[in-house]
């Protein structure tokens, strides 16, 4: 006997995405949709208990760095361990289409240099059966994955694909360029991209030094490649900058929305460089949407920071001659090595050969370094917690003794970002803004150094349930925040909501068991490459169309996930109200 529906998830407290207080009831679907919402009488083909447990709609993560990884791997993890069940990836700028046979090591090292993916790992893994931006979502196309996937044709590898060493040089394009690019973009957004990333930050830099090719392109480039997507009637811009003069360049930004009609967003973050200046690109949005231009920022929702550890890219001790000479061994002998009286003795008597070592300069930071817990992390240190503020005791030696930790495997904490007043009240100010949406998670990439794939989980740990230092933003309106507005901001109108007609993407969370831990090593890249990945506990199933694909964190084989052409449409009962 046919059953009414392919899943009914009974009795859970349904947050909706709409930002309306939660209520309780049964959510069927059937055929990748959801069918009904409220008291069901039919019963599924599948059922999850979820009484006492929230349901939300899938996690939508709108800035990822996937584009390798998705060539290779099924599984977007860290990202769908968190209850992602959507990303956008081709942020920043970086990625690997169109590009031309003889610059695939170019991109590689752009992608090594700006979100620490090791050349080896893209070089094993990428199959590099594209030339242009079509044939690599073509690609993409004849996979299967535990999400959905949108992607964004990246700047830098179209500038290069145009005008090749010129475009690395940062040479102004010329007209002839410009068409060039614009033409491209127009079929990448006719093909299915979601839209355009770009670079204009000198903290983004190919491994061997030299600043992205996006730095300093000018207007009449981005504004020729807008335009291109205006030809097309769709895509949203992305970029990324550092503001130095941020009235002319939110300007700039502005004027090309305003030419092209095409959304944009951007990263918004608190720098220790200028620590209000967010307040006015909050006003200068503000003004933008008054005039009826949609830009939108991406706020990160926790400290952006580094990881140092034995197994990571860099630690306190990297520029260290003692420690380059081990280096390349094993962890287990590096250990013995550190633990060793005479060689730790020597390794702390030794000065940093690089003034900027370990990239950082810790030694001028002690005060903002904090060591990671092994168990659930905080994200919100209070200064008392750092390595400085250890009165009486040498800032190396705990910093040395606390990596030596579970067997080599101890990391500190270096809040670079939104922390600049070491609290996160202005992360907090900047998400009560009706321009911005929670973002900046770099999923897939700094695999040795950051491990932010799970800003969703602390959305809601931290924002909702367990913060102690300011206020708590109220769950409906965070699970709004990341699965409608975030949704909306790429132009996917058809998930993002718990309602008859929408896509059928779902977690049941344990709530009061939601636990985010530590992040830890793992080996499993192509050629066996380390990367950082942190889990969660309380995730008891996440649902991409309608199929279950984890269960308790665990992957049950299904993949349901595609990639996405372009802009997807509320469903058509939505739509008409």
């Amino acid at each position: 006997m046919e059953r009414a529906y392919d899943l009914v998830v009974r009795g859970g407290t349904v947050v909706d995405g709409t930002g309306s207080q939660p209520f309780e009831a049964d959510v069927g679907v059937k055929d990748g949709r959801i069918a009904a919402v409220g008291k069901i009488a039919g019963s599924g083909a599948e059922e999850i208990d979820a009484k006492g447990q929230v349901v939300t709609p899938g996690f939508v993560d709108i800035h990822t760095h996937y584009d390798g990884q998705a060539t290779w791997a099924s599984h977007m993890q860290p990202s769908s361990w968190h209850g992602v069940t959507t990303v956008v990836m081709g942020n920043c700028g970086v990625g690997f289409a169109p590009c031309k046979p003889e610059d695939h090591d170019r991109l590689i090292r752009l992608m090594e240099g700006v979100e620490d993916i090791p050349f080896p790992v893209l070089a094993d893994g990428l199959p590099w059966n594209w030339e242009s931006y079509p044939d690599y979502l073509d690609s993409l196309a004849s996979r299967s994955f535990d999400v959905d996937i949108g992607s964004q044709l990246p700047h830098a590898a179209l500038r290069v694909y145009v005008m090749g060493q010129r475009g690395v040089d940062r040479e102004p394009a010329t007209e002839t360029d410009i068409r060039a690019m614009a033409a491209i973009a127009k079929r990448a957004m006719e093909a299915g991209a979601i839209g355009f990333g770009t670079s204009r930050t000198l903290n983004h830099r190919s491994s061997d030094g030299s600043p992205i090719a996006t730095l300093t392109a000018g207007e009449d480039e981005l504004t020729g490649i807008a335009l291109g997507m205006a030809a097309a009637g769709r895509g949203v811009l992305q970029v990324v900058s550092d503001f130095n003069d941020p009235a002319e360049e939110f300007a700039m930004l502005r004027r090309v929305v305003e030419r092209s009609g095409r959304p944009l967003s951007f990263s918004l973050l608190q720098s220790p460089r200028d620590p209000e200046q967010w307040r006015f690109m909050l006003e200068q949005m503000a003004d933008a949407k008054a005039a009826g231009l949609q830009i939108r920022a991406q706020v990160a929702t926790r400290p952006v920071g580094v990881l140092f550890g034995l197994e990571l890219t860099v630690n306190p001790f990297s520029s260290h001659p003692s420690y380059r000479a081990i280096k390349d061994l094993p962890l287990a002998e590096r250990v013995t090595r550190l633990r060793d009286p005479a060689f730790r003795a020597r390794l702390l008597s030794e000065e940093a050969e690089s003034a900027r070592a370990p990239g950082l300069s810790p030694a001028r930071a002690w005060d903002r370094i904090y060591p990671m817990g092994e168990e659930s992390p905080d994200y919100e240190p209070t200064p008392d917690r750092s390595i400085a503020a250890q009165r009486g005791l040498d800032p190396y030696v705990l910093a040395l003794d606390h990596m030596l930790t579970n067997g080599g495997r101890g990391m500190l904490y270096l809040p670079l970002l939104n922390y600049a007043q070491n609290t996160l009240d202005p992360a907090y100010q900047m998400l009560q803004h009706d321009c911005v949406v929670p973002g900046l998670s770099d999923g897939g990439a700094h695999v040795g150094m950051i491990c932010d794939g799970s800003f969703p989980t602390t959305n809601i740990v931290h924002w909702t349930r367990d913060r102690t230092r300011g206020p708590k933003i109220p769950l409906e309106r965070m699970i709004k925040a990341q699965c409608r507005d975030t949704a909306e901001t790429v132009g996917l109108y058809d998930r993002g909501l718990i309602a008859a007609g929408y896509r059928a993407d779902l977690n049941v969370i344990d709530y009061d068991r939601l636990t985010l831990k530590a992040p830890q090593v793992a080996y499993d890249l192509p050629t066996g490459g380390r990367r950082l990945i942190q889990r969660a506990d309380g995730y008891v199933a996440t649902v991409v169309a309608g199929q279950v694909t984890y269960r308790d964190g665990t992957p049950t084989g299904a993949l349901p996930g595609r990639l996405l052409r372009g802009a997807q449409a509320a469903p058509a009962a939505m739509a008409a109200e």
